[in-house]
């Protein structure tokens, strides 16, 4: 259920039946020459949308601008929020659905530097409203096989086989594979993060020339199952004490 879709009373009844509030927080940036700028704003939302379809929690508008200051300006197409406007939005957004009666929020994050400003995000909810019950979830890091599938050809991998092919599966005529340039992933077993320009020429580090919509239906069922379970045991759980 997408919120923007519901009336104001149908909001009110959702949160009262005990409904999840979902987040799902993306990016807008570059993604090498061949997947569009919006990729990580895409698969939060069509992964959270599809496992709310399941257990009839609430989707609120994506957050379409995430944390992007390591893509800097060497590639056009990015548009960054500075970390503390991340987590003072994602606050914002978490006290209006508990203003709407919502006592779950479970952010959906498709973006590896939207981690820490939706982490302090989370910490501050929790402090400020008690009786919130917030978590935060990174689409690869919901299970061990789907770590491993987006990793598979790099650890700090970006516009890589697995972000194509979600692409290639999602919204096929938004990738230009023909453009795809493969680069190895050269920060691995380094000391310090470093900024994308420093890490690769493109933009792309990983191997999207081997990507599939077949491997990419793969992957967003498995993470669709995975948020669907989480979601469901979210709305079950109760307070330990």
């Amino acid at each position: 259920m997408r919120w923007s879709a519901l009336t104001a009373a149908e909001v009110g009844d959702a949160a009262r039946a005990g409904a999840v509030a979902v987040l799902p927080v993306g990016a807008t940036e570059q993604h090498g020459p061949h997947l569009p700028t919006g990729t990580d704003a895409w698969i939060a939302e069509r992964s959270a949308l599809a496992a709310a379809e399941r257990t009839g929690d609430v989707v609120l508008p994506a957050l379409e601008y995430g944390c992007s200051l390591g893509h800097t300006a060497t590639w056009p197409g990015t548009l960054s929020l500075s970390p503390a406007t991340l987590t003072a939005v994602v606050e914002d957004a978490g006290r209006w659905a508990h203003a709407s009666g919502f006592r779950k929020l479970v952010l959906v994050n498709a973006h590896a530097t939207n981690q820490p400003p939706c982490g302090s995000a989370l910490l501050e909810l929790r402090h400020e409203l008690p009786d919130l019950r917030v978590r935060l979830v990174t689409v690869w890091e919901l299970t061990a096989e789907i770590a491993a599938a987006y990793a598979e050809d790099a650890p700090d991998f970006h516009a890589n086989d697995a972000e194509t092919s979600l692409l290639l599966h999602l919204e096929p005529a938004s990738v230009h594979a023909e453009r795809a340039v493969d680069e190895p992933d050269r920060t691995a077993g380094l000391v310090f993060q470093y900024a994308m320009p420093q890490a690769t020429a493109s933009g792309v580090v990983g191997r999207p020339t081997t990507a599939s919509a077949g491997s990419g239906a793969e992957l967003f069922s498995a993470i669709v199952d995975a948020l669907a379970g989480l979601l469901a045991r979210a709305r079950a759980e109760r307070d330990p004490i």
